[in-house]
């Protein structure tokens, strides 16, 4: 019966025998894993001499030759790598006769260990390996192997198996992490923030962002709602920097979930820096930005050849500043509005004032990514009355420029 076993070859001399492929496809994994490197081969392939050159002095060191018997002295484990299978044999028999594991890479079943094909998620290492003790007379199955290591880290990324803690120090610290959700849609939500809400004991969020990711939580998890709406902040952000810290310092892995990017109008940086002052380690998962991915979803594109070549982002909440006017008004840059919903027939006013054509298109994309997105496109002169027929409501993207208008990108003729 074969058993896993995971080993801390950090600091030890591993000998690699073979200068292939294989052996420095190895080599560099026991490498990164902080293993001392004696290589042992009359050649080696480019891989593996671009490792050696670039090793810190002492960690990878290759003699050119056959190897030998007393190449196993002071090694803690072997890997037989060579092209020729009966070398990988005798090297595994002076592994055996030593008491030294050795990993034949040519004939798992003539070797004493194995290697695992590896996936990892956080400091989670999950490996795979064929028990060629009930395989015989077949032996072991790399493809198989690989192909359940692969099932296993595609669980894993998409957030599928519960990986929060359960063994705790008393009074280790616990952590906070910044994940940015992007515009709503769950899978638009990255590989990491997935791993970092199946990591979590506490998830504080808002009403913006994935918020059906919460229904896939383990049982246990606390989920704290902070959710603000236009005019209604029930809990102020001091209070919400104050909660990240507060179940921190509970020695609790706690996620802040927010909408789009943390560092994008989603005050990422306050909540970073109380956690930062109070002696929290707190570390940021970026996400898709509400202002590129939600125009790129209703099919407006911020840049487009021979129509525009920038664009401006800003918030809503206080109008238009001196860049956002000139970009409206000299059509310089596609100018991008997030929270403007309420301050739209000023922000309007504001342009045509300033000068902007009031046929200048404009396109209000409504809860961009989710089933119900709706677009309500108008002229600057006719927004405001527009959106208020249309019933238009937060949270919604405007964006203003030639790139919003309808059918402003038409389909290339067919080759």
């Amino acid at each position: 019966m074969t058993s896993l076993l995971g080993l801390d070859l950090a600091g030890r001399t591993v000998l690699v025998a073979g200068g292939g492929p294989v052996a420095a496809r190895r080599a560099r994994a026991l490498h990164d894993d902080g293993a001392l490197l004696r290589v042992v081969a009359p050649q080696v392939c480019e891989d593996l001499a671009d490792l050696a050159a670039a090793a810190v002095p002492g960690t990878v060191r290759w003699d050119p030759r056959e190897v030998a018997e007393h190449d196993l002295d002071d090694v803690w484990l072997v890997l037989a790598a060579t092209d020729d299978r009966a070398a990988n044999a005798r090297l595994a028999g002076w592994a055996d006769a030593r008491r030294l594991w050795c990993v034949n890479a040519g004939a798992a079943h003539e070797g004493s260990a194995r290697t695992p094909a590896t996936t990892r998620s956080g400091d989670v290492l999950v490996g795979v390996v064929s028990d060629v003790a009930t395989t015989r007379p077949q032996g072991a199955d790399p493809r198989r192997v690989r192909a359940v290591r692969d099932a296993l880290a595609e669980h894993l990324r998409s957030g599928g198996a519960d990986q929060r803690r359960r063994r705790t120090v008393p009074g280790a610290p616990g952590h906070v992490v910044l994940v940015g959700g992007g515009p709503g849609a769950v899978d638009l939500l990255t590989v990491r923030g997935r791993r970092a809400l199946a990591e979590a004991d506490v998830v504080v969020t808002d009403r913006l962002g994935p918020v059906d990711v919460l229904e896939e939580l383990a049982p246990g998890v606390e989920v704290i709602d902070v959710g603000k709406t236009p005019g209604h902040h029930p809990v102020p952000q001091h209070e919400i920097n104050a909660i990240l810290v507060e179940q921190a310092q509970r020695g609790r892995h706690v996620v802040r979930l927010k909408g789009g990017d943390p560092f994008v109008y989603g005050r990422g940086g306050e909540e970073v820096l109380a956690c930062r002052e109070a002696g929290v380690p707190v570390e940021v998962v970026p996400g898709i930005s509400s202002a590129l991915s939600v125009p790129a979803l209703a099919g407006i594109p911020l840049t487009h050849r021979g129509t525009v070549a920038a664009f401006h982002v800003i918030s809503g909440h206080a109008g238009l500043d001196e860049a956002a006017l000139v970009s409206v008004r000299d059509r310089a840059a596609t100018l991008v509005i997030l929270m403007g919903v309420t301050m739209l027939g000023h922000i309007a006013d504001q342009a045509l004032a300033a000068g902007a054509d009031a046929d200048l298109p404009v396109a209000i994309v409504e809860r961009g990514s989710t089933p119900s997105q709706r677009v309500t496109r108008a002229r600057l002169g006719d927004v405001a009355v527009r959106a208020q027929e249309a019933g238009v409501r937060a949270p919604a993207v405007i964006v203003i420029g030639d790139v919003a208008a309808e059918g402003q990108l038409t389909p290339e003729p067919a080759a």
